[in-house]
Order: structure tokens, then sequence, then C-alpha cells
């Protein structure tokens, strides 16, 4: 576990504040080009990096322009901090100060061909991140394109219960997409959670009544033995990453412990939507301090370029 945990703010209202700063655009989460060019695909929508015997593979599920200014999102933030952040992702400055981002999942496939999924994007038209984020997302058939089928996903990792990370685990109906897996995530997460929270009902309580739902207590080793999710709070209350141990490589698939290239330039950025600021900054700065002495790439949910490093 990296990091203590308390919390000072509620999903609702962030879902809330949300949904009120992207009102009047009609699309969601939509830059000036519109739904289509927020889907538009990143090459075939699939980079492959390998470690050791595992193919991890970013998967794009959708790209737009956030509500507002990347000023208003992450205020404490330097010139010299974003000048970096402008070097280490140039895609996601946008015009007039707006802040265009990627929303990645990542297949992590074994030996013989199983797999373990981490998050599962915006979700389909009607999804809870309907309100805000560039839905229909295209994880489906970028899974298809990678040559990964529903019934190849033994895991599902789900790093967080934000909207933008769980919306392709089950239909609006409620039916598991990937019905031969169990889906991970921390109880702290799902114990978080309100009545008023949409993952709630869109996602923990179908799975829970499908028995597909494990909620874990601290760190789980995953299938295949070099899998490993860790809790990493603070932008949540059981925000997890995913380290992929490859032997003489490492990949750690950071979730929403940074959302931002600034936050890569200076750990100490605070997000706005960080449920507790200071136990996600000790979260950040471990990790990356972490990945940084082991050598070992990022796999970012957000940043334009999936994978990067310290």
């Amino acid at each position: 576990m990296i990091g203590n945990t308390t919390w000072n703010t509620t999903e609702p209202a962030r879902r809330t504040l949300l949904r009120g700063t992207a009102a009047g655009l009609a699309s969601g989460l939509l830059g000036p080009a519109g739904a289509a060019a927020a889907a538009a695909p990143h090459r075939t929508g699939v980079v492959a990096r390998r470690a050791g015997r595992y193919e991890v593979l970013a998967l794009l599920d959708a790209r737009g322009t956030f509500p507002g200014t990347r000023e208003d999102q992450f205020g404490g933030a330097t010139e010299e901090a974003w000048r970096r952040a402008d070097r280490i992702d140039p895609r996601a400055a946008g015009p007039d100060g707006t802040w265009r981002l990627s929303f990645w999942c990542y297949a992590v496939r074994r030996p013989g061909g199983r797999v373990t999924l981490v998050d599962t994007g915006v979700g389909p038209a009607g999804s809870p991140a309907s309100g805000w984020a560039p839905v229909p997302g295209r994880l489906p058939r970028v899974l298809a394109d990678a040559g990964v089928g529903a019934d190849d996903v033994d895991t599902v990792v789900l790093t967080h219960l934000h909207e933008d990370h769980y919306g392709w685990a089950v239909d609006p109906d409620g039916t598991a997409l990937f019905p031969d897996a169990r889906h991970v995530v921390q109880r702290t997460e799902t114990a978080s959670l309100t009545p008023a929270d949409s993952a709630l009902s869109y996602v923990v309580t179908p799975l829970r009544a499908a028995g597909l739902l494990d909620e874990a207590d601290g760190p789980v080793r995953l299938a295949g033995g070099g899998l490993r999710a860790l809790p990493t709070p603070g932008h949540t209350a059981g925000h997890q990453s995913v380290l992929v141990d490859g032997g003489r490589r490492r990949i750690y698939i950071t979730g929403d412990v940074l959302v931002h290239a600034v936050q890569l330039a200076d750990p100490s950025v605070a997000y706005r939507f960080e449920r507790d600021e200071p136990t996600a900054r000790a979260t950040r700065t471990a990790l990356l301090s972490r990945a940084r002495a082991e050598h070992a790439l990022l796999a970012t949910a957000h940043l334009n370029e999936p994978f990067t490093r310290t």
C-alpha cells in the first residue's frame, strides 16, 4: 500500500460538478470537431509493449477535450511545470487553455492467450459517463482488433469506480460483458460508495449478483504470477494500480494516480477531483519514485501516448 487514507469529497459532488461544467456540450466531453473526432483512433487504437512473457496492450476507448481549462483542474502548477508537461504530452494542450486527453484501457496477454483487462473505459451511449464523456467508447471494437475475445478475459481489474473506468464492464441492462472473468476492486472503494453513486447501481450490484465481483483487501496477486494489483489511494478511497513484472522490464498501469503530464513534471500538483489531495500526492510521489528506481514504464490512463517513463 502506498499512502494513507482520509476523504473529503463525494463522488456525487464530483459528477454533478463535471456535468454542470459540461452543460451545453450536446455530445458530452468534446472539442469543436464533435463526437466523431473524439472517437478517432490512435493509429489502430492499439499500442503494444512487452514485459518479459507478457504483452501489454494499450486500448484507446475514446479521446476528447475536458470541460473548462487545464488551469481549472490543476491550479497549483507553475509555468515551468506546464512547459515540461507540454514537452511530455504536447497533444494535451488544446486551444484557449483546454485539456485534450485520451481514455486508455489495458489488456495484459499472458502465454497461452489468457487476458487480464485493466479498466473498461467510458462505455456505451447511456452509460453513467454519458453526461460528460465522449461516449460511445470503442473498447469492444479495439479489443477485437487486438485479437481479444470476451472469453479470453479471465480477470478484469477496475482501478477505481469513476464512470470513465468501468463503462464497458456491463451492458446498460447490467449484463456482464466479460462473464468468465472475476472483477477485482478494492473493498475500500466499494465501501466508500453512497446510494447516490452511479457505480453502485450500474456495475457493483449487477456484478455482485452474478458472483463476479472480487472485493479485495490490499495487494492481490493476479493470474499469471507476475501481475499484482497494488492499492494506490488518494484519487479515490480504494484506487489501485497494476504491476506487470516481466523480470527485466516492469510496467505500472497507473489508473488515475496521475491524469495529466503536469503531474509527471511535478508530482506535487493536485488534480481538482482527487478525493484526498495529500494522500494522492504522497501516492503519486512514491509510485513515480519506485518506477524511476526500477527503470519501469508507466502505462497511463489519460496521457495521449499511453506508455511513458518518469
